[in-house]
């Protein structure tokens, strides 16, 4: 966008610029004002963008009056189009019989430059040959011959008005009109002809003599139209690194236009026209003739295309532009194509699927310029012979604006790349992040700018770094923010205006400016950056470069800026790399890591590393190392093997010989850190399952099994076996049986390599026949190969690359409903894409450690990961863990010069064999060795050699050298064991090759050692995993381009990453290799903080160590000499040659005697404070972690320090000690431990990591959050960004938040397996069954994701089992003893005579009504026992025993439960919508009631089948019920009632499996205000709504309907069957009514086959309820029976119990009941207790049969939510929850009581049960004289004992003759209780009578009624009701005394 002008927008007609002061600046040019003085811009070098400069502006003012008459002729052609369609320019027809072929002129003659590119064509003087545009040959030039007065000059003026041209073809001239001349030349426009438009470029000779295009014709405010046909000539190959030939590309697969075939390769571009308009940065205003410019509408027009990506290849044209777009071809593609194909920094030779190149577009993006090859203006550029040679680096070309010339020559030695192009590019698209601003009037950074910020980034580099693409897009970032800040902020505060005046504040930079602005900024950094300004063509500027590179002028010189900017506004750039250390690393970074591998290999194979070595022998001054190595050997052979003797390990003998106690094998424990995260894993698994789209039916699992995915590295595979194997998870997953083998555990391990698909297909064939096993597929590593297995880029790369894309993307992984994968990874950023098939929902990130400084997990173990090593480069902290060798790296610089053809990994890896040799050969005594190694390798190699010498067990520290190229770890690892041999070091350490693809091998003596460390008695073993070389002293060569999960052991000490590939700059590849030092440390011991006294840093005498862990140990070696300790600043760079420092490494081979505080004398190091102060020196260090209790953290100056509480470990962690007592501890520091293992103190500590420069830079530099740099680099090499402009990220973001980042941010690249993963509809690219779990590297994630299959598989158990009630009958004692059986054990059913003899068993045996009163009768007696209250009454159903129970296959089901076959039973299937049910009223008349009840049913459609509708007006007439006489396997006759309240969810409603599958009728009963939920949960039940009247009340209500109905029903269906012929006694009268809670049943079967008739033995099964319904229906004389029911289920039955099988006896939970047998017998509508043992003792003395089936019983579910609990007694007053005692529930009548919100029967039954012993004070615990309780039963509490009798004529009653009774309650008695009833029973005097009636009223009548007043004493006082408002029709109590 323009800045510094106001701007005028939208379709305007007059273009006037508003705020020009034309009279002055007519007078100024732009050159006269770049040379006035008084306009010198100020040097403003410190920041990265220009500040305002408002002088400028007048600097462009020129460029405006000089085109403003041009403007406005323009204006006439353009103004009218934006508001209506342009009208259509009509051509004057051809003469008659001429041609009118396109490309020839209307004589016949070719004017195609490509046809007459040689042919000789006379031009007149003043002519010059120019090639014009035809609409319809867009790929064509036409040759045309014009006068040069009729074209512009070079700053596109002064070409005169009207036109002078000759036909090259047939010779005629003299055109004066351009009309006249276009139609000669066939040009058929369809509008009007304008020279402006149609001719484009000048033609010239090349240097064979043949027509080429040259540059383009300036017209006056045409360069968008220029550059969009000039800069298409860029190469096509826009993500095409180049190969070693230095071309970008070759043209095998690019169809060039036929004239090219000579041009050289690689040149072409397919062009999307928004990148090539330039931003007009030479006008000062954005306005074209009054409209936006072309490039903001083209914005516009492409914005939609630009806020994603579209498919690379297809063309996204959002139609046809307007007018004023001039050049775009309507064919040509949109920007997406070449936006969306960012580079691949490590792909070469990748051009062949990529989108971005032609021959993937479809043709029709061939034509117009978009193809137009690129013509260099002017000669191609030669590349000088031996440039390499001569410069010691191959030059790196980044193509930047405009056209870029051929190279030819030697072109192998300079490398071209189109990353800065690209990156241009880029930062021109507005992101979708700031379109809410509107695209309209913020333009993106001008051209210009953009180069002249590249400038200051290059200024501002030092020598040793690298220009970082992301570096140079945050800058332009920055710019565009800061100069567009008033724009944002004003569409931020207000709504947009139609013509916004904003004036910006930065001045733009016009092109003519740009070199001497960019001159002047390199003018300051002495030379590194060389600035070449151009007056023609690029072509100049690299021909000049080449020439100073050759003459070696350019030798300070890192950068050289070539600037094009004279000849058109449209500026031509490119960037030269020129510093030998940049060109190297960045045309490094341009080879893909199997090319890396490949350039290495070749340098290896054909022997061009072998001058390296001759380099290296004629360094030393002695001879080449090899003959001192051999020398040394020979003369020392006999010597240093007896010494060395004295130092082996010892292993334990039977004097006692000293044995180090440290060691112990670390036991396979689960921290608190991955328990936790195994629980989150389990609840994003249930949120699966519970979500509504039923993707994972967790209900249907009975077990787990599990696969878990590898990379193909043999360590990974064999730890993971180790883990798997130590977790148990095998056997607690019962998937292995007690005798484990290593075969069986390698069945659930699958390495990714080439026998990987037989295993997986074994897998997938298992998950597909075991649909009831949930398979967890977990890829663990899962950011290793994730290569499209469609896209495999390089087929010359093993079979395993996409594999993981092959297996775990199949569509039977994709489809099973039984399997879930499990991505588990440290790296995840590659699967949170813009495409990726994960969900954020079912990410599950490891938890931070800390929150809000409160430790959540409390671990003995802390984890040092990437950013705890960062921390600890900070100042302020101990000796930083990362290192740099400066050493080291200035050797490889300066070689890397010397040795330009030698990849520096080649260089890098010899450098420090030889500086390892060197050191080992140093510490055995040959001390003139030191000088040739670095201090670091110096101090690895003598605490590896030392190590194992001072440890009694010979404990050992390991060093990791990392060589990720294969073929290099080869000859470390061949140089270093000769050096070991050599030097007699065999048995001091051991050298080991970690190759990915093979095991481990080391040596026999090392494997003893380890077996008798690890007490392994297996002869045959072998360490196989890294874990197991844990105190091995070691050097580790851990090769393979990636690490591939491998756990390295505690006593790693060193991790020397000097020689990983630097180049490859990619987040993950940082961070994973940087992830192989991660480290848990005892958290006792922390070496994290420490506290730097002012004192230090002024004191460089105290400087005086480094960190060598051994400082106290003795080298043995040559002469025992001390040097003072180096005098040097510690550093803020943590290079280790400032900041290591020290007297030890400075004197290689000494034998320095320990300091003093660090001896082994223990009383020293423990006394207190005081004591210690006095030895300590003021500069010593203060090193406590802040993660010790806050007790040792804070400890006060006259605070003891104890050793158990704080210890000093190494001087590692103690930054700065030195041989000197001056480093002894302060009153925080650690304390000595008196064991001297190295491995122990490695183990408290973690490792030290060396890095490269590069790297640590990159590492420890951060951004303005603290971001490290590392974490915006590209997250890894198959993604890409979605845009340059990106927000940036930041240091507080949460791992959920950067997720989400990159999932907005980054897309897969076509390599990428995720890159087809993309629909229209966003949400349907998830997987459903997919998670994700990211943690850091090396902290457990293994034994997080065990621990989650062991809890899954738990839960899963825990599904299929459930808590059933499990507690014995109860008053079995007072059971009345008889020895009389009726019936034989082993009969199925009764028999009816023998059962009417059976007595009934008035005593309640229900453990549920344990808190109950007995009920007497004569026969029983009653020990006079406490009976008190076991339970409170909020205890009564959590206290219950209960015991947890499988589920069977015959079980019923809540809600949760939804398997394949009763879908269709639950409704879910699709042909049972949930709407498809009816509601249907029913109405019958009671006369208890008093009026008509009317009821209403919902009944399924699928259901309907069980109901009788009246045929005109469906009309509900009754429930279809069958015959006596039916028989049928597969249908139950009697309706099943289930009353319910508050169990929508939880309710056992699900009786499919129950009933076998048995067609049944089964209809829930519920409270109207619950009828909306149990519809939504039971879509397909049938639902008996209750009246809205009962919905208060208790399930009494529900058992009286549904028995009134049914008999209503009975009666209804009898008349109807009358009709066809069927007695009213053979129709079914029996229902079932069930309790929600009963899930399963079970049967006693009996064996009575033993010898004599009593003997019996019986077992217990389960069995479906259709099996037992079928019995019991099918029981001879089965009508006869008024109530059948079933045992409870007990775990504690015994014999006795069954051995009657039927009993007469109360029946509970679950009945079948006789509807006709009990027509007269009702449920009391008002009871919410105690319901069924009332109406049973009714039914009972109705003479009625009640009989209990003891070889049935039921389990009943704990279900803890609705039921009875569901109803709360609160106060009616105040909505606060008060708890409200039973007492409270009655009060005196007219008193102030509070009133209750609760049933007036429910206070009276609670009161009842608990504070009846106010009313009946004589009958507490006296059981033999009960309460006389007259048809009813109460319950009066445990302790009252009560006597039931029934006012019915003929009712059975107990006698009573002999019974005393101790009260009497009369409970809403109705017309059969008699005054002559009641004078039947004998009271103890002073017995209490309670009467309860509805009203006072009542009450009276009541007692005049029955004479009450003859026998008992009333008081007034003696009132009393239930606590609720009149409203609420409380109940009435009256209390008397006997007389």
């Amino acid at each position: 966008m323009k800045l510094g002008e106001s701007i005028t927008m939208g379709n305007s007609y007059a273009g006037q610029l508003k705020t020009t002061r034309f009279e002055e600046v007519l007078h100024n040019s732009i050159e006269a004002s770049l040379r006035s003085n008084n306009l010198v811009p100020r040097p403003i070098f410190s920041q990265l963008y220009l500040e305002a400069e408002q002088q400028l502006s007048s600097l462009e003012a020129g460029s405006r009056a000089d085109n403003e008459e041009e403007e406005e002729e323009e204006e006439e052609e353009e103004g009218s189009e934006s508001s209506s369609p342009p009208v259509p320019y009509q051509m004057k027809p051809p003469p008659e019989g001429c041609c009118t072929t396109d490309g020839f002129c209307q004589a016949g003659k070719d004017l195609r430059l490509v046809s007459i590119s040689n042919e000789h064509i006379e031009v007149p003087s003043g002519f010059l040959l120019v090639g014009a545009k035809s609409p319809s040959l867009p790929d064509h030039l036409l040759v045309c011959a014009v006068d040069k007065r009729f074209l512009p000059d070079d700053n596109g003026r002064n070409a005169l008005l009207g036109f002078s041209g000759n036909c090259v073809g047939c010779g005629k001239k003299g055109f004066c009109y351009f009309t006249e001349f276009s139609n000669h030349i066939n040009l058929k426009l369809t509008t009007q002809p304008k020279k402006q438009k149609h001719l484009k470029y000048y033609l010239v000779r090349n240097a064979q003599g043949a027509l080429t295009k040259g540059s383009v014709i300036c017209w006056k405010g045409a360069e968008f139209r220029g550059r969009q046909s000039s800069t298409s000539t860029c190469s096509s190959t826009l993500f095409q690194l180049p190969e070693s030939s230095g071309l970008s590309g070759s043209t095998s697969n690019e169809p060039l236009p036929a004239a090219n075939s000579s041009a050289p390769a690689g040149t072409q571009q397919t062009a999307a026209a928004i990148d090539h308009i330039p931003s007009t940065a030479a006008f000062s205003s954005t306005v074209y003739n009054g409209k936006e410019s072309p490039k903001q509408q083209l914005m516009k027009n492409n914005l939609s295309a630009l806020t994603r990506p579209s498919v690379l290849g297809t063309l996204t044209n959002s139609g046809p532009p307007k007018k004023r777009h001039k050049g775009w071809s309507p064919e040509s593609p949109s920007s997406t194509e070449t936006w969306n194909s960012q580079l691949n920094p490590q792909a070469p030779n990748r051009i062949k699927n990529d989108g971005g190149s032609l021959s993937s577009l479809p043709h029709s993006a061939l034509v117009g310029p978009a193809s137009s090859p690129m013509v260099g203006s002017g000669e191609p550029v030669s590349v000088p012979d031996n440039l390499l040679k001569i410069c010691k680096a191959k030059p790196v070309i980044f193509k930047g604006h405009g056209n870029f010339p051929y190279l030819c020559g030697n072109i192998n030695d300079v490398i071209v790349s189109p990353l800065l192009y690209t990156c241009y590019r880029n930062s021109q698209s507005l992101s979708r992040a700031y379109e809410q601003y509107g695209a309209s009037t913020i333009q993106p950074i001008s051209e210009e700018m953009q180069l002249l910020l590249t400038v200051y980034y290059l200024v501002q580099l030092a020598a040793d770094q690298v220009p970082l693409i992301e570096d140079l897009e945050q800058i332009f970032m920055r710019s565009w923010r800061e100069s567009h800040l008033s724009e944002i902020r004003q569409y931020q505060q207000a709504v947009p205006q139609a013509f916004p005046q904003v004036p910006s504040q930065i001045t733009a930079v016009t092109s003519a400016q740009l070199p001497w602005l960019a001159g002047l900024a390199a003018s300051s950094c002495n030379d590194s950056v060389h600035i070449i300004e151009c007056s023609y063509s690029l072509a100049e500027g690299l021909s000049e470069m080449f020439k100073l590179l050759i003459e070696g002028k350019l030798i300070k010189t890192n950068y050289v800026v070539i600037i094009c900017a004279s000849r058109n506004r449209a500026i031509d750039s490119c960037i030269v790399i020129t510093g030998k250390y940049q060109a190297r690393v960045l045309s490094e970074s341009m080879l893909s890591p199997s090319d890396y591998q490949k350039e290495v290999n070749y340098q290896l194979v054909t022997g061009k590393v072998e001058t390296l070595g001759s380099f290296f022998s004629t360094l030393c001054p002695e001879g080449d190392i090899d003959l001192l190595l051999e020398k040394f050997y020979q003369e020392n052979q006999g010597r240093i093997s007896s010494s060395l003797s004295v130092n082996k390990p010892t292993a334990v003998n039977g004097t006692g010989t000293t044995v180090c106690t440290s060691f112990e094998v670390e036991r396979h424990q689960i921290r608190p850190f991955q328990l936790a995260v195994a629980q989150k894993l389990l609840s994003h698994i249930c949120s699966i399952a519970d979500s509504s789209t039923q993707n994972l039916d967790l209900g249907s699992f009975e077990k787990i099994d599990f696969l878990i995915c590898v990379p193909p590295s043999e360590v990974t595979y064999q730890q993971t076996l180790f883990h798997l194997w130590h977790s148990g998870i095998l056997l607690e997953l019962g998937l292995e049986k007690e005798h484990l083998t290593k075969q069986r555990v390698e069945q659930y391990v699958l390495k990714l390599d080439a026998e990987a698909q037989i295993k997986f297909k074994v897998f997938l064939q298992n998950s597909m026949q075991n649909p009831h096993t949930l398979f967890v597929l977990i890829h663990d590593h899962a950011h290793w190969d994730l290569m499209s297995a469609m896209h495999s880029l390089y087929p010359q790369t093993e079979l395993s690359t996409g594999l993981v894309d092959r297996l775990l993307n199949c569509r039977e992984v994709k489809e099973a409903p039984n399997i879930v994968t499990l991505h588990v990874t440290s790296f995840p950023y590659a699967l949170q894409t813009q495409h990726t098939h994960i969900s954020p929902y079912n990410e599950i990130h490891w938890p931070s450690s800390y929150s809000n400084g409160v430790d959540l997990y409390h671990e003995n173990k802390k984890y040092f990961g990437l950013s705890e090593f960062i921390e600890s480069t900070l100042s302020g902290h101990s000796i930083p863990l990362l290192r740099y060798d400066s050493s080291f790296e200035a050797m490889v610089m300066a070689l890397g010069k010397r040795f330009p053809r030698l990849h520096s990994a080649v260089i890098r890896t010899f450098v420090l064999i030889q500086h390892y040799s060197a050191a080992m050969m140093a510490v055995c005594g040959l001390s003139q060795m030191k000088n040739y190694t670095s201090v670091e390798t110096l101090e690895i190699t003598q605490n590896l050699i030392n190590s194992s010498r001072q440890c009694p067990s010979g404990h050992g520290l390991m060093v990791v050298l990392r060589i990720p190229c294969t073929p290099l770890a080869a000859v470390a690892y061949e140089r270093l064991h000769n050096v070991r041999e050599r030097l007699a070091l065999e048995d001091n350490f051991e050298i080991i090759l970690g190759n990915p693809n093979s095991g481990i091998t080391i040596g026999k003596h090392f494997v003893e050692q380890l077996k008798i460390w690890q007490k392994i008695e297996d002869v045959d073993w072998r360490p196989q995993t890294y874990l197991e070389l844990e105190g091995l002293p070691c050097i580790l060569i851990f090769s393979g381009m990636d690490p591939q999960g491998e756990s390295l052991p505690r006593s790693l000490r060193y991790c020397d990453l000097r020689l990983i590939n630097s180049s490859s700059l990619v987040r993950t590849t940082l961070e994973q290799e940087l992830g192989l030092a991660a480290y848990f440390v005892s958290s006792e011991i922390h070496t994290e903080k420490a506290v730097v006294n002012d004192v230090l840093e002024s004191d460089p005498e105290k400087l005086s160590s480094t960190d060598n862990e051994d400082e106290e140990i003795a080298t043995e070696g040559s002469t025992s000499e001390k040097r003072s300790p180096m005098k040097r600043e510690r550093s803020r760079s943590h290079d280790s040659a400032s900041s290591s420092l020290s007297s030890k490494a400075s004197t290689f081979c000494t034998e320095s005697s320990p300091p003093q505080v660090l001896s082994n004398s223990t009383e020293e190091t423990t006394n207190n404070y005081e004591r210690q102060k006095q030895k300590v020196d003021k500069g010593a260090q203060t090193t406590i972690s802040k993660h010790l209790p806050p007790v040792t953290e804070h400890l006060d100056t006259k605070q003891n320090i104890k050793s158990s509480q704080v210890s000093i470990t190494s001087s590692s962690s103690s930054p700065f000690s030195s041989s000197s007592s001056s480093s002894a501890p302060t009153h925080n520091s650690f304390i000595l431990q008196t064991s001297q293992c190295s491995m122990t103190k490695a183990s408290k500590q973690p490792p030290i990591v060396f890095l490269p420069k590069l790297v640590y830079d990159i590492i420890t530099s951060t951004d303005s959050s603290g971001l490290p740099k590392s974490s915006s680099l590209l997250p890894y090499h198959s993604v890409m960004w979605a845009s340059s402009f990106r927000p940036l990220m930041s240091k507080m973001m949460t791992c959920t938040e950067q997720s989400l980042y990159y999932r907005q941010w980054t897309v897969p690249k076509p390599i990428h397996m995720d890159y087809n993963n993309r629909n229209e509809g966003r949400m349907d690219t998830f997987h459903p069954r997919r998670l994700l779990l990211s943690g850091p590297p090396q902290i457990g994630k293994t034994g997080a994701y065990l621990q989650f299959l062991s809890i899954l598989s738990r839960m899963l158990i825990r599904l299929t089992e459930v808590d059933v009630y499990d507690e014995e009958e109860t008053n079995i004692n007072i059971k009345e003893e008889s020895d009389q059986c009726y019936h034989q054990p082993g009969d199925m059913w009764p028999d009816l005579e023998k059962f009417k003899k059976m007595p009934f068993d008035y005593t309640i045996h229900d453990p549920k009504y344990e808190d109950a009163s007995l009920i007497c009768s004569k026969l029983q007696t009653i020990n006079n026992e406490d009976r008190s209250m076991s339970r409170r009454q909020e205890d009564m159903y959590t206290c219950r025993q209960t015991t947890r129970m499988r589920l069977s296959k015959y079980a019923a089901y809540n809600t949760y439960h939804h398997c394949e076959q009763c879908h269709q039973y639950m409704g879910f299937n699709p042909r049972y919508q949930l709407y498809e049910s009816t509601l249907h009223a029913f109405a019958f008349s009671y006369s208890m009631l008093g009026e008509e009840i009317q009821l209403h049913f919902i009944i399924p459609k699928s259901k309907e089948h069980h109901f009788v509708f009246s045929q005109p007006g469906r009309q509900l007439e009754s429930m279809r019920l069958p015959l006596v006489t039916d028989k049928s396997e597969d249908y139950i006759k009697s309706p099943t009632f289930t009353p319910t309240t508050g169990r929508h969810e939880h309710g056992l409603f699900n009786l499919y499996h129950a009933m076998d599958g048995a067609s049944h009728l089964h209809v829930l009963v519920v409270k109207e205000y619950e009828m909306a939920i149990y519809k939504k949960y039971w879509p397909n039940h049938i639902m008996l709504v209750l009246p809205s009247i009962f919905n208060s009340a208790g399930v009494g209500a529900a058992h009286f309907l549904i028995k009134e109905l049914s008999y209503h029903n009975l009666e209804l269906e009898r008349n109807r069957q009358e009709e066809l012929g069927i007695k009213p006694q053979d129709i079914w009268p029996f229902i079932v009514i069930s309790d929600d809670s009963c899930v399963m049943w079970n049967a006693v079967e009996v064996d009575c086959s033993g010898d004599r008739k009593s003997d019996y033995t019986w077992t217990e099964r389960n069995v479906s309820l259709k099996q037992i319904l079928q019995h019991i229906e099918a029981t001879p004389n089965v009508t006869h029976y008024a109530l059948i029911g079933m045992r409870k289920w007990s775990s504690k039955t015994n014999s006795a119990e069954i051995k009657e099988p039927f009993s007469c006896c109360h029946v509970h939970d679950f009945i079948m009941l006789n509807v006709d047998l009990t027509q007269n017998v009702q449920y009391n509508q008002n009871r919410f207790t105690c319901d069924d043992v009332d109406f049973n003792l009714r039914v009972h003395s109705a003479g009625l049969l009640i009989c209990r089936f003891n070889h049935f019983n039921v389990m009943k579910k704990q279900i803890a939510v609705g039921g009875q609990r569901s109803f709360h007694i609160k106060s009616k007053v105040s909505d606060t929850p008060v708890s409200i005692s039973p007492a409270q529930y009655i009060c005196a009548p007219d008193s102030k009581h509070t009133f209750l919100a609760a049933p007036a029967q429910l206070l009276l039954e609670k009161y009842l049960q608990y504070h009846s012993h106010r009313f009946f004070p004589l009958s507490l615990k006296n059981y033999s004289h009960p309460v006389l309780s007259v048809d009813c039963y109460l319950n009066l509490g445990p302790q009252i004992a009560v006597c039931y009798v029934s006012s019915r004529p003929h009712s059975l009653n107990i006698s009573s003759s002999g019974l005393t009774f101790s009260g009497l309650l009369l409970y809403l008695c109705d017309s059969f209780v008699v005054a002559s009833f009641l004078k039947k029973f004998h009271f103890l005097k002073g017995a209490t009578l309670c009467v309860i009636c509805q009203d006072r009223n009542s009450l009276r009548q009541t007692v005049v009624r029955l004479e009450l007043e003859d026998e008992w004493q009333f008081r007034l006082r003696d009132e009393f009701q239930t606590a609720n408002a009149k409203e609420d029709r409380p109940l009435f109590f009256l209390t008397g005394r006997h007389i």
